[in-house]
């Protein structure tokens, strides 16, 4: 059996993901990279084969024994790293967002397509079953035509202080958790191109020492450093004349909520909990879907990655859908600056 031998960069997103592909028969974990030997240690433990260690990400892209990189570092990190990937031949699965900027996302994605190699979102709110189940009854035409939809990612108190990389520039809520349903409400709508989009975007918490993960509060050292976005929302109009109300919040005073919801011309749909609704024989029907347990979102998207590596499967979840999907959020978060609509080009 082939196998793609693979190194991790990041024991954070790294480890599900890790663990993922070391699940799949083909895939194997040969190589972990982090600045910090001991998550290394800690996490080679649970590894099923011993792994060799690099503090370098340079040093790991250039090992001849890897076919594959995973990039979990902060966002600031991820175009540098796969880059380095990408020019030693290597395949690439980028943790979302893309980059933390479009100019640098549209950088990796023109490398990564010139050099041929498989490159790759790992999006694990796209690769759940219950995005999947709707995904596929979408591009079944049971919904109709999905003429628009509303997505939000609430938390009451998850401003994540464990690296600076998330509150300084280049990180922030939306690029941290507003991706993710922004990326799958976009997919199930059938990858529509944006036209335009107007949002607001601004601190209200993560500055004043509030918010924090589990109401804890990091030293003032750390918050005092704060200088992104901790809420965001906006509109997105795509050039099909469909729309997309897209909302997220590292903290609030409402409650936790991760939600999609589909209107389309035969059906609707919420993602949590998954139901639809549609009229038949004249009368409303609602249909609560009890999927049954099935794969975690890593092994889907872990196990899509090394069939496109190994028997040239079409990606589904490409960098250019990265790069798309980065403009569209910086996109909002420059209407949240500026005050005014931004039209988008969609590449």
């Amino acid at each position: 059996m082939k196998q793609v031998r693979v190194g991790i960069v990041g024991m954070g997103i790294g480890r599900p993901n890790a663990q993922a592909i070391a699940r799949d028969p083909r895939g194997v974990v040969a190589a972990l990279c982090d600045l910090v030997p001991e998550r290394m240690d800690d996490f080679a433990k649970a590894l099923p084969a011993p792994v060799r260690q690099f503090t370098d990400y340079k040093k790991l892209c250039a090992d001849p024994d890897l076919d594959a990189i995973f990039v979990g570092t902060p966002n600031q990190l991820h175009v540098p790293i796969a880059l380095e990937a990408v020019r030693n031949g290597k395949h690439v699965l980028v943790t979302k967002p893309l980059s933390d900027s479009l100019a640098a996302a549209r950088k990796l994605v023109e490398a990564q397509e010139a050099a041929g190699v498989v490159g790759m979102m790992s999006l694990s709110t796209r690769y759940a079953n219950n995005t999947r189940y709707l995904g596929a009854l979408a591009q079944k035409g049971d919904l109709g035509e999905v003429y628009y939809a509303r997505a939000r990612s609430v938390r009451r108190a998850g401003i994540p202080a464990w690296n600076l990389g998330f509150i300084t520039k280049g990180g922030g809520a939306f690029r941290d958790m507003g991706v993710h349903v922004l990326d799958s409400a976009w997919w199930l709508m059938g990858l529509p191109k944006p036209a335009s989009v107007v949002g607001v975007a601004g601190m209200k918490f993560g500055q004043r020492g509030q918010g924090y993960w589990d109401f804890t509060q990091p030293p003032k050292e750390t918050w005092s450093k704060f200088a992104v976005d901790d809420y965001g929302g906006g509109f997105i109009r795509f050039e099909n004349g469909a729309g997309l109300q897209v909302e997220s919040f590292w903290a609030s005073h409402m409650p936790g909520e991760v939600q999609i919801e589909l209107f389309g011309t035969e059906a609707g749909a919420t993602l949590n909990p998954l139901k639809l609704f549609r009229t038949v024989g004249g009368a409303p029907q609602d249909v609560t879907v009890n999927l049954p347990k099935g794969p975690e979102p890593w092994d889907n998207l872990a196990g899509h990655w090394l069939d496109c590596i190994l028997d040239g499967v079409q990606c589904e979840a490409p960098l250019r859908h990265g790069m798309v999907v980065q403009e569209m959020l910086e996109a909002l978060l420059r209407s949240g600056e500026t005050g005014k609509e931004v039209r988008v080009k969609g590449e």
